[in-house]
């Protein structure tokens, strides 16, 4: 192919970077740096390790550039981690007047201490629903914290009408939901909508004709991976 019959692009090259803190943990990090200092000033044996501590606040709360996948029939991972459960389930109480009351599939992310913690709209659209609720925090990885541990559902409508319900779930560890968008807010695919403080899962809700993209044990990305596709055909894995 000659270089005037090359497709245009808008870029050339991608170079790697430091993903940046997001302003959420700004202040932890904050702390747990002033935490060091002080105890450096009882025993310096204590400042490496704690210096250790707040490298790792701060890589917690990394908020990587993502490339989004643009598509009307896509359906995009709205956490990073490990799909742990794909299973047709009824849905929420919370997000049946949006939803309907059809047991849906359900896609299960969870996120251990060490994956990034933004989470992210699975498609672009508005936002028709935002419901917290508070509760337990048992291990995320458990069937029953979708029921009783705190936690945040979203709706999201797409421009052709569809709907997509994703929920944000605590774990053992996490402590604190945060969201960053409300309800009449237009969003775009993977745009940033919370996190989760420490250790939690991100339940997504695919409509009829959504066909899962993903099988289980694959790590998701979020804002990247592919989860549904509608008139999609199914996906299998193989652990290796």
């Amino acid at each position: 192919m000659s270089s005037l019959q090359k497709p245009s692009v808008g870029t050339t090259t991608v170079k790697w970077r430091f993903p940046a803190v997001h302003p959420e943990g700004q202040k932890f990090t904050a702390i747990a740096f002033g935490i060091t200092l002080l105890a450096t000033i009882i025993s310096k044996v204590l400042f490496w390790p704690l210096l250790g501590v707040t490298l790792w606040v701060a890589a917690f709360f990394r908020d990587p550039i993502r490339t989004t996948p643009i598509g009307d029939d896509l359906v995009v991972s709205p956490a990073d981690g490990l799909i742990t459960m794909i299973e047709r389930v009824a849905v929420p109480r919370e997000l049946v007047p949006d939803l309907g009351a059809e047991p849906m599939v359900r896609v299960s992310v969870f996120m251990s201490v060490f994956d990034v913690h933004i989470n992210r709209t699975p498609i672009a659209g508005v936002v028709r629903q935002v419901v917290y609720i508070s509760g337990k925090f048992l291990n995320a990885d458990l069937d029953k914290a979708s029921e009783e541990n705190e936690r945040q559902h979203f709706v999201v409508e797409g421009h052709d009408g569809r709907r997509i319900g994703f929920t944000q779930i605590a774990g053992l560890v996490a402590r604190r939901i945060v969201g960053f968008v409300k309800v009449g807010d237009i969003v775009a695919v993977g745009q940033r909508v919370g996190l989760i403080r420490f250790g939690s899962r991100v339940d997504v809700f695919l409509p009829e004709g959504c066909v899962p993209q993903v099988a289980l044990g694959q790590r998701a990305i979020a804002g990247e991976t592919v989860l549904g596709r509608f008139a999609g055909t199914p996906v299998t894995g193989i652990a290796q």
